[in-house]
């Protein structure tokens, strides 16, 4: 491919709306261009990494035997109300009503069609286990699309489905996928941590993301490097040091606190607590639905006043509370400042649980047996001393609800835990029965008896490999692309196309290059050779060849390896020759990294 014929728009300003540094580049290096929020055109380098990146899924899904479909994006509302998760998307999916007037979406993931799929055609254990995939669309109303690539309404994924007649089927096929994962990220030059995950909306007992550490990720990983524990944030747990609240237990006392609305203003009010001898209380209101009702549960959840909450937690807590008799939790919201009055009759600042009936009340752990704590007494300008937990307030449920911090006590050792900021790229499930038994995919085991197909689901972002290798791998001058994923192998530069003698070594060697199967860039553009060099930096081709008419005299070109920013002087006769040894010793390194 030559240049002056290929589309690469590159720019030389930082677009003023860029945020994080895939983003700028991807604009600047002329890779992508915004449609409207969330919504971004893939241009021709892009669109060549997108599809090598997917050859690289395709590849190692084939390896471990799964098949790939193509479904529709677009997916009618019934299969969702079957699996209930018509309501519990809320407002992140797409909804539209066809011309006679049937309702309809644009999937966000595949789980329901997949299912459909295997209730109509598995009939027996004898046609498992299977794994089914594609490479797809998917739509998603992102209420604040940002950050480039990273959080979009449009993307593409990679979704594969397991189905296994029992749960060590569903275990193989677990670690069948992890397995394929770990070679699939490191194929694409990416370094990553898996670590243990909520599973959210998708369902199921257990999952695993797969995570790449930059300031640009939006999730937060807590990991223990001395046993190598990791989990993300709304999954992970640590051991927390003990109290010594006092042998006596105290009696409850109420006492005015007039201004104090924050633990900060208690902690230094006379006569008040430090912040982890208060009880924060928080309330939210619970979002249940049940067919086409749905009612809203007030919740409290009470933390130690030095604990912030993670929601992610409180919602699956929450769940469990209130996924009873048919009824579904919908969203988990913070509740409005007079619904929190009409409930408890004080303003934030003032609440508390103590005495407290009807909401469902959800307490922290840590609180378990401490006594002697200060907390609102549900009168403005008031607060309680001396209440005992066990004692005095009547909790639904104990749960963990709280964000781990760094240099906590890792849950496995003795380790001090590390928290930082993630990009997830791939994310595991096993789904077990929840979408088999809500939609009816069943079969007969070797018994002859009708059992439920158990099964997996495994996403990965494509678009968010992209972007994760430009967040690692750049510098100043621009893009430093792994190999396996580069637009072109190689950039061909002749610093000056009106000198005939390089002109015409650089067709022989393009000609070469291209016949030696090496994917090549030709810049055969009349531009300074500045010009060139800038912007073969800024695409980040892994490997130039540059071709000056003083060196060429010598019989000599210029080698340059983008990743070590190392140039050296080679014989020109030589070039295809010392081009193909270094382009498959950067494949072979890339191989070196598997996992």
């Amino acid at each position: 491919m030559r240049w002056s014929s290929y589309f690469i728009p590159t720019l030389r300003e930082v677009p003023a709306d860029a945020e994080v540094i895939s983003h700028k580049l991807l604009l600047r290096a002329g890779m992508v261009r915004q449609l409207s929020a969330g919504l971004y055109s893939y241009l021709p380098t892009a669109q060549r990494s997108v599809l090598r990146i997917a050859a690289i899924i395709r590849e190692e899904m084939e390896a471990v035997g799964a098949q790939e479909f193509f479904l529709t994006a677009l997916n009618p509302a019934e299969l969702w109300q079957e699996s209930g998760r018509w309501a519990l998307m809320g407002p992140n999916m797409f909804r539209l009503k066809d011309r006679k007037g049937a309702e309809m979406c644009l999937g966000m993931t595949h789980e329901e069609v997949m299912t459909d799929i295997a209730r109509r055609e598995l009939r027996s254990y004898k046609q498992l286990p299977q794994v089914w995939y594609q490479i797809q669309t998917k739509f998603r109303d992102e209420a604040r699309p940002k950050s480039g690539l990273l959080r979009v309404r449009q993307f593409t994924m990679k979704d594969a489905y397991s189905f296994d007649v029992d749960q060590a089927g569903l275990d193989q096929s677990f670690e069948a996928q992890r397995k394929a994962y770990c070679r699939i990220f490191s194929r694409c030059g990416l370094d990553f941590e898996i670590v243990d995950a909520d599973s959210g909306a998708m369902g199921g007992s257990a999952s695993n993301e797969f995570m790449v550490y930059t300031d640009a990720g939006e999730d937060l990983v807590v990991s223990c490097p001395k046993c190598h524990y990791a989990a993300n944030l709304e999954k992970a747990t640590a051991r927390i040091a003990p109290i010594d609240d006092g042998a006596e237990v105290a009696q409850i006392e109420k006492f005015p606190t007039p201004g104090v609305r924050t633990i900060d203003d208690l902690v230094n009010f006379p006569g008040g607590a430090s912040a982890d001898r208060q009880i924060k209380t928080l309330v939210f209101i619970a979002v249940a639905a049940k067919g086409n009702d749905a009612q809203n549960r007030p919740l409290l959840a009470l933390l130690r006043g030095d604990h912030s909450v993670n929601e992610a937690k409180l919602s699956n807590a929450a769940a469990r509370l209130v996924n009873k008799d048919g009824w579904e939790l919908v969203n988990l919201r913070a509740a409005h400042p007079e619904e929190i009055h009409d409930l408890l009759g004080a303003h934030p600042g003032s609440l508390g649980a103590v005495g407290v009936k009807g909401p469902l009340v959800i307490v922290e752990e840590s609180l378990r047996g401490r006594q002697n704590m200060t907390t609102g007494a549900n009168e403005d300008d008031h607060h309680l001393r001396g209440v005992a937990v066990d004692r005095d307030i009547e909790p639904a449920a104990w749960a963990d609800l709280r964000n781990v911090v760094e240099g906590e006590t890792c849950p496995k050792c003795d380790g001090a835990l590390h928290v930082a900021k993630a990009l997830e790229v791939g994310h595991i499930f096993k789904l077990g029965t929840k979408y088999s038994v809500a939609m009816g995919a069943s079969v007969l085991n070797a018994d002859g008896k009708e059992t439920p197909v158990i099964m997996g689901c495994y996403g990965i972002g494509v678009e968010r490999i992209l972007a994760a290798a430009i967040e690692r791998n750049h510098d100043e001058a621009g893009i430093i692309f792994p190999i396996s994923i580069a637009p072109f192998q190689v950039i061909l530069s002749p610093l000056n196309m009106k000198d005939e003698e390089v002109r015409n070594l650089a067709e022989q060697l393009y000609n070469s290059l291209r016949a030696s199967g090496i994917e090549v860039l030709f810049d055969d553009r009349d531009e300074r050779a500045g010009v060139k060099l800038n912007d073969a930096d800024l695409v980040g081709f892994p490997f130039q060849i540059r071709i000056g008419p003083k060196k060429l005299k010598e019989g000599l070109v210029e080698f340059y390896d983008r990743a070590t920013r190392q140039s050296g002087d080679i014989a020109a006769d030589s070039a295809i020759e010392v081009t193909l040894a270094r382009v498959q010793a950067a494949y072979r390194q890339l191989n070196e990294r598997f996992v």
